[in-house]
C-alpha cells in the first residue's frame, strides 16, 4: 500500500512536468485543500482539480521544462487515510536559466474508487536559487501562447 500512495503524489508532480493535465487531476479527490503560504502568501484554498490544474497550465508551460524531484517520503496509513510527508526540489528552466525551489511537502489520501487520491497538500518553503525572476517571465510567456 505504502508504494501505491507514494505512486499518487508521485504521479501528480510526473503530471505537471509532463503537461499532463488528466494525468494531475486523475490523482485528486473531488477538492484539494492547497496550501503554498508559505511561498507565496496567499491563503490555502479548497479547489476542485480542473481548478488547480487550470491554473498550473496557465503558468508552467512558460517555462521550457520543469523537473520535481522527490525524496525522503514517509508514510502513514490508518484504514482509508494517509498522510506522507517527503522533501521536494523543483527547477525551472527558460533557456539555459534556471529557477530552484525546495521545501517539505504534507499531503493527505483518501482511499476512494479504489485508488489513493490527494485531497489536501502543503508546501513548505524553505529556500529558492538560481534566476528568481524566472516566475514572472514564465507568467508572461504562458500568457503568450
Amino acid at each position: 500500500m505504502e508504494q501505491a500512495i507514494i505512486q499518487s503524489v508521485s504521479s501528480l508532480f510526473e503530471g505537471a512536468d509532463e503537461r499532463n493535465w488528466q494525468k494531475v487531476k486523475g490523482v485528486m479527490g473531488e477538492t484539494v485543500l492547497l496550501d503554498y503560504s508559505s511561498m507565496n502568501g496567499n491563503a490555502a484554498s479548497l479547489l476542485t482539480p480542473p481548478e488547480i490544474a487550470a491554473s498550473w497550465a496557465a503558468f508552467l508551460p512558460g517555462f521550457d521544462k520543469t523537473h520535481h524531484q522527490l525524496f525522503d517520503f514517509k508514510v502513514a496509513e490508518n484504514d482509508n487515510v494517509a498522510t506522507v510527508h517527503f522533501r521536494g526540489k523543483a527547477t525551472h528552466w527558460i533557456e539555459n536559466d534556471c529557477w530552484v525551489v525546495e521545501g517539505t511537502y504534507e499531503v493527505k489520501l483518501l482511499w476512494q474508487s479504489d485508488q489513493w487520491l490527494i485531497v489536501a497538500m502543503k508546501f513548505n518553503f524553505e529556500q529558492q536559487s538560481g534566476h528568481t525572476e524566472l516566475p514572472a517571465l514564465a507568467m508572461e510567456r504562458a500568457k503568450m501562447q
